[in-house]
């Protein structure tokens, strides 16, 4: 199938006119920026579904936003968020909708795919959802042997894991305590072994995640989680009370012994990095409890709907995006690093990481061109305080320019003593010295000897966006979550590329199914593959039997 070829985005005028304008601005300093106007810490800032936004310490005029927007406009993003919203086949090379705001749409609202409405379906995996969940949270949900659930793991991979953990460690506060949760996800045994540690079968019950139920990890784990329980419930009938499936195929869900009465929904429209919302959620509803989870659901809802209607120069997931692009492509900053003050969120950038790296990381536009341009940025970060004492000398006084996002929350939901106080100082401090810097002169006035001034100055001009809301809700995790999915679309749109597909990921499973065979195959057959990955195997095998 061919598609119609678009202007290249490099020959757009407003990328011209943005070329242009960076060699006019780029040596100037933030300093500068906030010298000439006084109230430039109140402009640049922007507020939706209990975020507040603050990207003044960026690199930017009036002009710039002006010409970003334009870009955006150029581009199609107008018209590419209500084709997505209307459910048109966004995603080509599978010719698939793109509706995972879908999955946080009301009950009286209604999406259509090719003619159908699925919103009524949605409530009703999330309506089977909360009354499963609330069997498990009240214990009338009970083992094979009549014991009571006390341990839930999920076994998935990428988005039917990331989402899971990210989403459990951010609302462990509102958790359930009487309830543990754990996560498997790597093939490697350890991972299992781990993850079932000091564990009772009687007590556990598996949550297994894989849309098609095929997913090699995925079940390689799920079929070792079903012998660590049979060897000590020994009848097959247990696995009916031990595990449920979120996955689409059937036939496979009962293959495995798994009541389909306890398989729960999703479908293709939904993107595995886009899914922690959907019954992909199913760890989280049990953990956070129902109402929680459809509050998640409404901060999600909440910022699709600012992404949807508002302008685009007050827009916070265009503005985000088009932040990003502008560091990214025209200044040659390589990564993001996202950094909460919030130990809640330390699994965050790792699930930002999959959304952005695995949405974005393209070189090959929409219609079969290659990109001339940077695609996505690589995104890495750890909590606050933990990472200053770490990576930020880099960040600092290094030689590669990081744009940065600080995301903080104005209450604790563990007040201690003078601790968030504290926590809120070092973000506020970071981003201050980051954006201005310490010269040589005020360093040399401060009685530092002439040969140590250059070692203990700072440049700054670093560029941040900080993130603030009351506290850290499921309310608010959704919309978090939500900013970070529309600016990853924005760039997307920007960039020409499809944002939904993730082609990378399969040439690798594909070889790892031939050399998996080849590992087994004790016939010693010829190897076909480079001298490396030969000599590699012969000698794993060579050791292995060992």
């Amino acid at each position: 199938m061919t598609r119609p070829m678009v202007t290249r985005l490099t020959q757009r005028p407003a990328w011209k006119a943005l070329e242009a304008h960076y060699q006019a601005i780029k040596g100037k300093h933030l300093r500068q920026f906030f010298a000439d106007d006084p109230k430039r810490g109140e402009r640049f800032t922007a507020e939706a579904a209990g975020l507040y936004l603050d990207y003044s310490k960026n690199r930017i005029t009036d002009e710039t936003l002006h010409l970003l927007v334009q870009l955006a406009e150029e581009c199609g993003l107008r018209e590419r968020i209500e084709a997505m919203f209307r459910g048109d086949a966004i995603n080509v090379t599978e010719q698939r909708a793109v509706l995972h705001i879908a999955l946080r749409t009301p009950r009286n609202e209604k999406i259509l795919v090719d003619g159908n409405d699925v919103v009524p379906g949605v409530h009703a995996v999330l309506d089977r959802m909360a009354d499963f969940s609330d069997r498990v949270r009240s214990g009338d949900w009970q083992g094979h042997t009549g014991k009571r659930i006390r341990n839930i793991i999920n076994i998935g991979i990428g988005g039917s894991d990331l989402g899971p953990v990210m989403a459990y460690e951010a609302l462990r506060h509102y958790s359930l305590p009487n309830l543990s949760f754990r996560f498997i996800s790597n093939v490697d045994g350890t991972d299992f072994v781990e993850a079932t540690r000091g564990l009772d079968p009687e007590e556990t019950l598996f949550i297994v995640c894989s849309k098609t139920f095929t997913t090699t990890e995925t079940l390689t784990n799920a079929h070792t989680a079903r012998r660590w329980m049979l060897r000590q419930i020994k009848d097959l009938d247990g696995v009916r009370k031990h595990f449920v499936a979120v996955s689409t195929n059937a036939e496979e869900v009962v293959r495995f012994g798994i009541d389909t009465a306890n398989m729960f929904e999703f479908w293709d429209w939904v993107g595995g990095r886009y899914s922690m919302d959907s019954a992909i959620g199913l760890s989280t509803m049990i953990a956070i409890g129902p109402e929680n989870f459809r509050e998640m659901l409404a901060g999600f809802h909440a910022m699709d709907q600012h992404f949807y209607s508002a302008p685009f120069d007050r827009n916070l997931p265009v503005l985000m995006g088009l932040l990003s692009l502008w560091y990214n492509n025209f200044f040659g900053a390589q990564t993001l690093a996202v950094l909460p003050y919030e130990q809640y969120l330390k699994r965050f950038p790792a699930y930002l990481q999959q959304l952005t790296m695995e949405s974005n990381g393209k070189h090959i536009t929409l219609d079969g061109s290659h990109v001339d341009y940077q695609t996505s940025p690589i995104v890495w970060g750890e909590p606050g305080t933990n990472g200053q004492h770490s990576f930020y000398q880099l960040i600092h006084q290094g030689t590669r320019l990081i744009p940065c996002d600080f995301i903080g929350f104005c209450q604790t939901l563990n007040p201690l003593g003078d601790h968030h106080d504290l926590l809120m100082a070092n973000l506020f401090a970071q981003t201050e010295a980051l954006a201005f810097g310490k010269t040589e002169d005020e360093v040399k006035a401060e009685g530092v000897p002439d040969w140590l001034c250059p070692h203990r100055s700072f440049e700054g001009n670093r560029p941040t966006n900080t993130i603030l809301a009351e506290r850290l809700t499921p309310h608010t995790l959704g919309a978090l979550v939500a900013l970070y999915e529309q600016s990853v679309f924005t760039q997307g749109t920007i960039w020409q590329i499809d944002s939904f597909d993730q082609w990378g990921v399969e040439l690798g499973k594909v070889l790892a199914r031939r050399i998996g065979q080849e590992l087994e195959d004790e016939n010693g057959e010829p190897l076909k593959h480079d001298s490396s990955t030969n000599a590699l195997i012969q000698r794993y095998n060579r050791l292995k039997q060992k």
